[in-house]
Formats: structure tokens, C-alpha cells, sequence
């Protein structure tokens, strides 16, 4: 006989927590509530479903592949949820957009919603800055800023322009190295580099600073931040964003011009009901439209 029982979302995040803390002690104290009620609404869920789903050891609790499956269901509503409460159900412009991006976007976009919030007191603002870009077709944030176009159907992805990297250096390092502001392709492997570490060296922009001439690498990182900062101190020349380069800076001359990234804005299609998600990608794409080329 086919079980037809739906579980309940309490019974879903009763098992969601038990899976986040592998624990039934600190689930119940990320829920607080009781052990004993995390522990008899998962024996109800097993008596309902006619098989365990949770076994008990001493490294803590393992969950069965069918428990992993109500796992992913839990999660699909839980992000849905997060979803509803962002939406909210009026016209103003209030509660919370969350935005997702590299961290090279981190400045310019923090720049315009910091003057959004000037005009929209309610408001507020959670930027991700991160390697790994989240899920938008899933509602993991409500708007990302991307270098290549998004392929799901549920995201709208708008091209926003090209941004032109540049190579800079310290005035330090200029009237120490190289008095002319001029970098020849000859001059370049003379010079001290500072760059992207290994997870980013297949970027075409790092390529085409190699390919010109770039050998001494003296630092690296996989942190937009840090390589600007490395510039500042005056270790060695890097590829930083045209209009983003911190202003002491000094933009060199070179031979031909780095390859440009291609930036897109995208959002989840349905975000365009909503007033706060829809307020803040138009002042995005004003701004991106007036950097970018």
C-alpha cells in the first residue's frame, strides 16, 4: 500500500536541525525547544513513514538516504520562506534585499546602496561577497552581479557593459621602477607582480598578464582587496578595475590593452513583483550604465 503521508514543515525543521548539528541536544538548542521534543517528533516522522531515518552513534547522529531526500524538501521550503518574507505584501519600499557578487564589485555597489538607503529609510541591505556564487534561481540572494550570463530560465540576466582592467602601480614603486609611467612588454618581466593565486590564474585577464610579460609573482591572493592593497604598499604592479583603482594610484601605459569582463545583472524573474528588489536593480543598472563601457 503506497504511503501517502505529507510531512509537516515542524517535522521537516525538527529534521533539518537534527542533520545542520548532528545532535539531537543541539538541535534542540538551535530550535529551543526540548531534546525530548526533538526527539519524539522524529520517532512520530519514522512511525509515519514506516522506516528509521535517524541513527544514533557516538560521533553523533547519520542520517539514511531517505532522510536526506526530506532533508533537500526541508531546505527547497525553508529558502521559499526566506523568499515570502523578503517579498512582503505592500507597494514600499522596505525589509531587506540580499545581493550576491565577487568581491571586485563590492565598492561601487556598496556606494549606491548606501545612497538608496538615504532615500528608502526601510531598507536594508545584505551583500554577499563571495568565491562561490550562490543559487539565484533558488532564491539564495535576490540579486547577483556576474562576469557571465546565467542559463536558468527562472533568472533574468541583463547585460550591463564591459569593465576595462587597468595596470597600476604605487607612485612609490613608479619613480622607483618606472619613472616614465610606461610598461613595454620588454619592461615587464623585469618588474615585481602582484596577482591572482592558482584557483584564479585561468581568468583570460591573468592570462593576458603573463602572456605580456609578467614573471616575478611576490604576491598573491584570491582577495580583489588584498592585490589593491598589495599595490598601495608599493610591492609590485597589478590588474586592477579602470574607475575602481583606489585614487593614489597611478594607471600605466602599456603596449595593448588588457581583455575587458563583461558584467551582467541578474535576478530571479518573479523578484520583479517585488518593490524593493525591483527599486534596487533599477538604480544598479543606472549606475553600472554610467562605469561601464
Amino acid at each position: 500500500m503506497t504511503n501517502t503521508f505529507t510531512p509537516s514543515w515542524d517535522d521537516l525543521r525538527m529534521l533539518l536541525a537534527v542533520h545542520r548539528d548532528r545532535s539531537f541536544l543541539l538541535a534542540a538548542k538551535t530550535l529551543g525547544v526540548a531534546t525530548s521534543t526533538v526527539s519524539r517528533r522524529i520517532e512520530a516522522l519514522e512511525k509515519s513513514l514506516g522506516r528509521p531515518l535517524v541513527h544514533r552513534g557516538n560521533d553523533g547522529t547519520r542520517l539514511d538516504p531517505d532522510a536526506l531526500r526530506l532533508v533537500a524538501l526541508g531546505e527547497e521550503f525553508e529558502l521559499g520562506l526566506d523568499a515570502l518574507r523578503r517579498d512582503g505584501s505592500d507597494d514600499a519600499v522596505t525589509g531587506t534585499v540580499r545581493l550576491s557578487m565577487s568581491e571586485g564589485f563590492v565598492r561601487p555597489v556598496t556606494q549606491v546602496m548606501a545612497r538608496l538607503r538615504v532615500k528608502y529609510p526601510a531598507l536594508a541591505v545584505e551583500l554577499m561577497s563571495e568565491s562561490r556564487m550562490v543559487d539565484l534561481a533558488r532564491r539564495e540572494a535576490d540579486i547577483g552581479v556576474r562576469i557571465s550570463k546565467t542559463t536558468s530560465s527562472a533568472v533574468v540576466s541583463r547585460f550591463m557593459g564591459r569593465a576595462q582592467p587597468a595596470l597600476f602601480a604605487s607612485r612609490d614603486y613608479v619613480q622607483r621602477r618606472l619613472p616614465s609611467a610606461k610598461l613595454s612588454r620588454e619592461a615587464a618581466a623585469l618588474q615585481d607582480w602582484v596577482g591572482f593565486d592558482a584557483s584564479l590564474e585561468r581568468l583570460p585577464q591573468e592570462k593576458w598578464v603573463r602572456a605580456y610579460g609578467a614573471k616575478n609573482f611576490v604576491f598573491r591572493s584570491n582577495a580583489s582587496i588584498a592585490i589593491e592593497q598589495a599595490v598601495l604598499s608599493g610591492i609590485g604592479i597589478g590588474l586592477l578595475m579602470e574607475g575602481h583603482a583606489a585614487p593614489s594610484l597611478v594607471q600605466l601605459d602599456v603596449d595593448d590593452t588588457p581583455p575587458a569582463v563583461e558584467v551582467y545583472l541578474a535576478f530571479h524573474r518573479d523578484s520583479k513583483k517585488t518593490p524593493r528588489v525591483r527599486t534596487v536593480v533599477r538604480e544598479l543598472e543606472a549606475e553600472f550604465r554610467r562605469q561601464l563601457r
